[in-house]
């Protein structure tokens, strides 16, 4: 399989896979306004979809959808002296009347609804002649800001076709990146960072997917460079985007895999060093798989390992961290990242507390575990492990060190049926000295 191939298979891969039921959502949310607003049933007028699905940077898994509501002009009177709030609860009843059963509540901007596995954000918004919007800041009693949203899209569209179709694949694969190494940063962050990637440079101005290994590698080697700031400038509306989470770290890091994805080229596990970068989407080598196939039906151990893509849409806009205290008889506690960064090894027998530290998802959510034993001695044990078990409340999980090899330990925040925020710890275990290989 070529680079070329590798590339075009893996963003047929992002595509959405809910496209047309998310239209089927907009389409009713639009019926229903304009039922209460315009005494009509129009499903299309006066409405704009936005965000990244609108600006077509949204992968499969999309879960933070945005819709615009564009109000009759006549209805300004009624609403613009400090009726911010009276309009979001109007547009929740108007919502509601029509679909009694949904879960609809008023936030600060917006009216969110809540459908299995993806939410949408309803903003009422009156246009003006620029072609911006002023919407409804509920906050300290009530104002009106505003927001260009197609200005941001007739950017990214714009720039998309002077660069040869090539941004909006790399918002997708960015989007699968920070879903594979839980990155918390939002959509409209990643577009405007690979906007200023592209605008930065013309090296893949008359280029396609055979140098989406090299765009790649230059993406994130720009990501980790960038000086650290607090906000950036969205593309055409210029407003300001802010940096929930430091992104420099995970970026070297990705900087660093995709040096040597493209240093295997031509071997074998080519795909595999992708698939480091960018996750699961990324497709598997042909003859892998089908090896892999084959030798499912010969291994004497039990593939127990499970995968959260398939129990819950990822879209990772969150952030969370873990750390690992351990402990054994006759040493002090310490922290497992301590004790890696300071290359003090860790041995059999010893008890490790895993603990969600930080995450910034707000409540209510569930946590999920997966513990993963790689290597030669946990397919000789038959315990490769793997599975994925919700947390009983603690946000904590105790294991112990029972055998050398590489072990893995993931955590996932999951807000309304999607994983948010995700962290992981290796754990490499040497042998102790009752190990018996």
């Amino acid at each position: 399989m070529s680079i070329a191939e590798m590339f075009s298979d893996f963003v047929g891969n992002l595509a959405i896979s809910n496209a047309e039921t998310i239209s089927t959502r907009y389409g009713e949310l639009t019926s229903a306004l304009n039922n209460r607003f315009r005494d009509t049933e129009s499903k299309t007028a006066n409405t704009v979809q936005v965000g990244s699905f609108g600006r077509k940077t949204g992968i499969n898994g999309i879960s933070d959808l945005d819709m615009l509501y564009i109000m009759p002009k006549s209805k300004w009177d009624d609403y613009k002296a400090g009726k911010q709030l009276h309009l979001l609860q109007d547009a929740k009843d108007a919502i509601l009347k029509r679909y009694p059963t949904t879960k609809v509540k008023v936030d600060r901007l917006v009216v969110t609804v809540t459908y299995t596995n993806f939410h949408v954000e309803v903003q009422p918004v009156f246009e003006q002649d620029d072609q911006g919007y002023l919407y409804p800041d509920t906050k300290n009693g009530g104002s009106w800001k505003t927001t260009k949203p197609r200005e941001e899209m007739t950017a990214v569209a714009d720039m998309d076709a002077q660069k040869n179709a090539n941004l909006r694949p790399l918002c997708k694969m960015a989007r699968a990146w920070k879903n594979k190494h839980g990155v918390g940063m939002g959509g409209l962050l990643l577009d405007t960072l690979a906007y200023n990637f592209l605008e930065s440079t013309s090296d893949f101005d008359t280029k396609s997917f055979l140098y989406y290994d090299w765009m790649s590698r230059d993406f994130f080697k720009y990501l980790s460079e960038l000086p650290e700031q607090g906000e950036y400038a969205a593309p055409g509306s210029r407003q300001r985007v802010r940096v929930k989470k430091k992104f420099k770290s995970k970026a070297k890091k990705a900087h660093k895999l995709c040096l040597e994805a493209i240093e295997a080229e031509n071997q074998k596990n080519v795909n595999d060093k992708w698939k480091k970068v960018y996750g699961r989407p990324f497709p598997a080598a042909k003859a892998v798989a089908e090896a892999a196939v084959a030798k499912s039906f010969a291994q004497s151990w039990d593939n127990t390992e499970e995968f959260i893509e398939d129990k819950f849409p990822v879209d990772i806009r969150e952030s969370m961290r873990l750390d690992c205290e351990v402990k054994q008889n006759g040493f002090r506690e310490l922290f497992l990242l301590d004790m890696l960064a300071k290359m003090i090894p860790l041995m059999t027998s010893m008890s490790l507390r895993f603990e969600v530290k930080e995450i910034s998802a707000a409540k209510p959510y569930d946590i999920y575990w997966k513990v993963l034993n790689r290597g030669n001695t946990a397919r000789k044990k038959n315990c490769i492990r793997g599975q994925i078990t919700k947390d009983e409340g603690a946000m904590q999980k105790t294991e112990t060190t029972n055998f050398r090899g590489d072990h893995i330990v993931e955590c996932y925040c999951v807000k309304d049926g999607v994983v948010v925020a995700k962290d992981r710890i290796h754990v490499p275990i040497v042998a102790g000295q009752s190990e018996d290989d």
